[in-house]
């Protein structure tokens, strides 16, 4: 197969410059709490109106996951803040690739007269609902028939055994080594400790922590997983206009690009088996922004294994394909090394998993500059999504 045989880029209009990301919002990040899905992201919600400084009614765009039938769709905004107004929603936001690709389809709502202030939300309660889960989030490949049929029969399941088998890939092409892997968990665990949310913030971790803690699917440790927890976060897009009439400095979205996998979630079906789509998401991305990787001062990308982390830096051109082990060692991925910071709230792997849109969170503080690990001077900022399926690159900046 040849090297862009597997998938391929979607094609989208041009937004530089169109919206901004004017209110942003947390909800309370825990270990199984109790709490109802909808009640999380109606917390996130109320806290991202609040940072914008604006009302439930002034919101009239909508948006959320396009599966789960469990979050903060039309009936539980209306039911949660009592507002009755017409409202433009949509199914293409949410959280991992949606939390990168919601504002493009925010930008066209919002040009076209469709919305005015668009609110984008995900949530999850998996902590609280693991017990009825197979596999925890793996449960959606468990019920999958091709995957019951051949897949699972082989031990090939879930989510940790398909990455840890991708790790070994990428260590037997590239030399990619443990101590490098690890790398990436101590840089996302030290950004933890310094987040007062992250679920990890009291529980520091070293190289020789790493290395030292027990194999789970060789070749990762349980520190090379992404954490289980409820959680939540919402942000608010609105025109650059409308903007400049709000609190704090103006977060525009300067590019988006989102790439496709012709196998989805089929990972053994993938030809580029050490890849993902964000080789045909970034490079659209940056040439809507006009900028290239050397521009970028902070990266955070969707991380639930560090594999997945190393993939993506070289995916989206932070280095050549296979250098992604010797480019992470050291302190490069720490937000005070001057070189590449990276999830600098700690990730998925580190902060809380709540599939990628506290990702978008932290990088609209960092460019803030009222971030907890702030990157000095921080201008430029990406969130890199993904799936399996899909990956999504969007790229933020302060004006």
């Amino acid at each position: 197969m040849a090297a862009n045989e597997w998938g391929f880029a979607s094609e989208l209009e041009e937004v530089s410059g169109a919206i901004a990301i004017v209110g942003i919002g947390d909800a309370d990040y825990t270990k199984a709490s109790g709490r109802t899905t909808q009640a999380i992201a109606a917390q996130a919600a109320e806290r991202a109106l609040a940072d914008a400084r604006l009302t439930p009614s002034d919101i009239d765009g909508l948006m959320y996951i396009p599966f789960s039938g469990d979050q903060l769709d039309l009936a539980a905004y209306r039911a949660h803040f009592g507002t009755a107004q017409e409202m433009w929603v949509s199914d293409k936001g949410g959280g991992m690739v949606w939390a990168g690709s919601a504002p493009y389809e925010a930008a066209l709502a919002i040009r076209s007269g469709r919305a005015t202030y668009v609110l984008n939300t995900f949530a999850v309660a998996w902590a609280t609902q693991r017990p009825q889960m197979v596999g925890g989030p793996g449960q959606v490949h468990a019920d999958d028939l091709y995957k019951q049929n051949l897949e699972v029969p082989f031990g090939w399941f879930p989510q940790p055994v398909y990455f840890a088998t991708i790790a070994r890939r990428h260590m037997f092409q590239f030399g990619t080594t443990p101590a490098q892997l690890g790398a990436i968990a101590v840089a996302c665990r030290r950004h933890a400790t310094l987040h007062p949310s992250a679920i990890m913030r009291h529980k520091p971790l070293t190289l020789d922590d790493y290395l030292s803690s027990p194999l789970i699917a060789d070749p990762f440790r349980k520190e090379d997983c992404c954490l289980i927890s409820d959680g939540g976060a919402a942000y608010i897009m609105t025109s650059l206009e409308r903007a400049r009439d709000l609190p704090g400095p103006i977060i525009e979205v300067l590019g988006v690009g989102v790439g496709n996998s012709t196998t989805g979630a089929y990972w053994s079906q993938q030809g580029a088996f050490t890849s993902t789509p964000q080789v045909f998401a970034a490079p659209g991305a940056f040439a809507m922004a006009g900028i290239t990787p050397d521009d970028v001062d902070v990266l955070t990308c969707y991380d639930p294994f560090t594999i997945v982390s190393l993939m993506q830096i070289e995916d989206m051109g932070f280095c050549p394909k296979g250098e992604a082990g010797r480019f992470v060692e050291g302190d490069t991925l720490h937000f005070d090394s001057g070189k590449l910071p990276y999830n600098t709230h700690g990730g998925m792997l580190s902060h809380a998993y709540v599939l990628g849109i506290a990702h978008v969170i932290e990088t609209v503080r960092q460019l803030r500059h009222t971030a907890a690990a702030q990157v000095k001077d921080a201008r430029i900022g990406i969130y890199g999504g993904y799936t399996g399926p899909q990956a999504s690159t969007l790229i933020l900046a302060r004006r």
